[in-house]
């Protein structure tokens, strides 16, 4: 990959990826169809043959599109460990976020494609293909130009994350929550009311502008947030640590702290 990106090379890549992410929710929809057994991983969380056949789809359009650009993918990094690479431009693939919700037989899981570039997610995709919705995210390196839509029904539709009001839509975890850290967190806000939803579809409700905030306390992996975060910063929010700094990325282990995203205040 050039050490230079534009707007028009990331359009261009993500219209690419978007049918890419797709074909991998497909696929992954066909395994829970005629049924899989269900593997612990290392760290004893669960994955499927769909997370492993739904990786291969998208690395294998990765590899490419952009052949000398990383890939930082989970199945292949629990498989294979830490990937060893220089620079801040790489790519985050997970495959099947939510697999906890997609063995329960339930909707909130996504297909996440983020490209994180100087450091920053500048590309991002998240579809859901229980939901047959896609939102996609592209935000140019100065951040000029942005581009975020959601695809429902085969067409695009704009979104944008709304302005702060005097009360607020929160949006949480399904299984991820951390009680004695969020209810403090709430008691600062008059919270109209709190949406409770899987993977990185929490993201999607702030960029949608159907939540304000979605706070995160417990643990994830950057190719868990990169995508969603992409799609937050295209639709005009941000995505920060709780002392307001910019979530980082290359971190050690590919490993996030607490962090909150959110549309303007």
């Amino acid at each position: 990959m050039s050490t230079a990106v534009d707007f028009a090379l990331l359009g261009s890549w993500a219209d690419r990826l978007r049918p890419v992410a797709e074909e991998a929710g497909r696929a992954t929809l066909e395994v829970r169809k005629r049924g899989f057994d269900v593997m612990a991983k290392n760290d004893t969380s669960p994955v499927t043959e769909a997370d492993q056949i739904a990786e291969g789809i998208i690395i294998a359009v990765l590899e490419r599109l952009s052949p000398v650009a990383p890939i930082v993918a989970e199945e292949r990094f629990a498989a294979d460990g830490p990937p060893n690479f220089k620079g801040d431009n790489f790519w985050l693939v997970d495959a099947l976020d939510g697999t906890k919700e997609f063995v329960k037989g339930g909707d909130d899981y996504t297909v996440n494609i983020a490209l994180v570039w100087n450091g920053v997610p500048t590309l991002g995709i998240v579809h859901a293909p229980a939901r047959a919705e896609t939102y996609l995210g592209v935000v140019d390196p100065h951040g000029a130009q942005r581009r975020a839509e959601v695809w429902r029904g085969g067409k695009p539709a704009k979104i944008s994350v709304r302005p702060r009001g005097t009360s607020v839509v929160i949006t949480g975890s399904k299984s991820h929550e951390v009680p004695e850290l969020m209810e403090p967190f709430l008691a600062k806000y008059n919270v109209e009311k709190k949406v409770v939803i899987g993977s990185s579809l929490k993201f999607c409700l702030v960029a949608e502008g159907i939540a304000d905030l979605y706070p995160r306390f417990g643990p994830t992996c950057e190719w868990d947030i990169g995508a969603g975060h992409a799609v937050v910063r295209a639709a005009g929010g941000r995505v920060h640590t709780f002392d307001g700094a910019e979530m980082a990325y290359k971190k050690p282990g590919f490993l996030n702290g607490r962090f909150l995203a959110e549309g303007p205040v």
